[in-house]
């Protein structure tokens, strides 16, 4: 194994599988850390954490568990991956976990770049868009779990983070590799060891992973890891071809909990066509909603039935303030999570999945453990297979078409 990545969720990990994937690496998801060695043909191995909203302790010890066996396995660099919209409260992860992990690989230098321009995200003077929209002004500062109300991701960093946060401007990105490396050298001689890199183009992208082809550690989103496959391959070190995909028959069914708004567009566009269960968040607490029920009503359905808890900002909130937030969101996890068993118990082959911490539930609940790659269902998504009769679609709540399910579902099935 060359490259080590460990990310924060399912979907993220899903997403920055996919970018490899799709730039050369043979690459497979693992569930979790795993208790054994790597396959031996593995190049790049992503270990999925469920660790964006736990406490940061709890974060970092998991972080540096997956660090420990992907050295183990030979890797020579290693890439922590989060959110795209740098999912993290003050009191949160990224920071805590980059600083760990930079300590533990001795790393001075460590970029820091969440941008995606394939979904619209990207890094300009330090601030993060989403689109035209600053990220406070994206939908993101109603997030339930992680609301990001500050698009300054050098101030987000400093409240995380002990050591004080560094910048590298689109001036200095476009002008390539060797004054992106001279800019980092000149910002680790000003004290700064996490720093935020300007991207707005898959090209910026492309340039700070050449730049970065000797440091042992860079974090980001997938978009990051664009060009670190053709550091590997100009030194002869990847094989010629990755494994084929073959797609899977069989019934279809989709879990939705996220809130996002890209994902409550693709709720309504689906259910107005096809089969769709609200789950309601008092009949749920109140246990008058089981999964067995769910679960009963789905299989009974034609085509691709959907459930789903996503909800408006508004509504989100009050259900938080009468039952907890906590206590919301472990509910629907533990539901979501039984419904999946139930499905596949009963048949169900395709299965889609959108929000991360419902598609975490989804993965932990069915006991997976190691996931291959397939190919693209929309930027940052791809097709996934685990088993001989399972396939996956984990979708992040902002990504994807209106019409991502019955995409989804559509991609699945085939083989190129």
């Amino acid at each position: 194994m060359l490259l080590g990545c460990i990310g924060d969720d399912f979907t993220g990990s899903s997403d920055l599988a996919n970018t490899l994937t799709r730039e050369g690496m043979r690459c497979v998801q693992y569930v979790g850390v795993p208790e054994g060695p790597a396959d031996s043909q593995v190049e790049a191995g992503v270990v999925a954490l469920k660790s964006r909203s736990v406490p940061a302790d709890q974060a970092v010890a998991l972080s540096l568990q997956a660090l420990a066996w992907l050295r183990a396995q030979g890797c020579t660099q290693f890439l922590f991956k989060y959110c795209s919209t740098f999912d993290s409260t003050d009191a949160g992860n990224i920071g805590p976990v980059a600083e760990a992990l930079a300590d533990a690989l001795e790393a001075s230098q460590v970029i820091v770049c969440p941008a995606f321009p394939a979904t619209g995200r990207s890094v300009y003077q330090g601030h993060l868009f989403v689109g035209d929209r600053l990220l406070s002004e994206s939908g993101m500062q109603n997030h339930p779990l992680t609301p990001m109300t500050d698009p300054d991701l050098r101030r987000v960093l400093d409240r995380q983070s002990k050591g004080s946060v560094g910048h590298l401007p689109f001036a200095v990105v476009a002008e390539g590799p060797e004054a992106i490396r001279t800019r980092l050298e000149a910002e680790q001689a000003k004290g700064h060891r996490l720093i935020v890199a300007d991207a707005v183009r898959d090209e910026d992208l492309r340039m700070l992973g050449q730049a970065a082809a000797e440091l042992p550690l860079i974090t980001g989103g997938s978009g990051i890891a664009l060009g670190l496959p053709e550091n590997f391959r100009v030194r002869g070190e990847l094989a010629a071809s990755a494994e084929p995909w073959h797609g899977q028959a069989g019934r279809a069914a989709a879990l939705s909990g996220s809130c996002s708004q890209a994902t409550r567009g693709q709720v309504a566009e689906h259910a107005r066509v096809q089969p769709a269960l609200r789950l309601d968040a008092d009949e749920v607490m109140a246990g008058r909603t089981s999964a067995e029920e769910v679960a009963e009503w789905i299989l009974a359905q034609e085509g691709l039935p959907l459930a789903y808890s996503s909800a408006d900002p508004d509504a989100v909130l009050a259900a938080q303030q009468r039952h907890g937030g906590a206590a919301v969101a472990a509910a629907f996890e533990a539901l979501f999570a039984e419904v999946a068993r139930r499905l596949v118990a009963g048949g169900v082959t395709r299965l889609i999945t959108a929000g991360g911490e419902t598609s975490g539930a989804v993965v932990e609940g069915l006991a997976l453990t190691e996931l291959a790659i397939g190919p693209e269902i929309a930027p940052g998504v791809p097709a996934i297979r685990a088993g001989e009769t399972l396939t996956l679609a984990l979708k992040s709540g902002n990504f994807g078409a209106p019409d991502f399910f019955a995409r989804a579902a559509a991609v699945l099935e085939a083989t190129p």
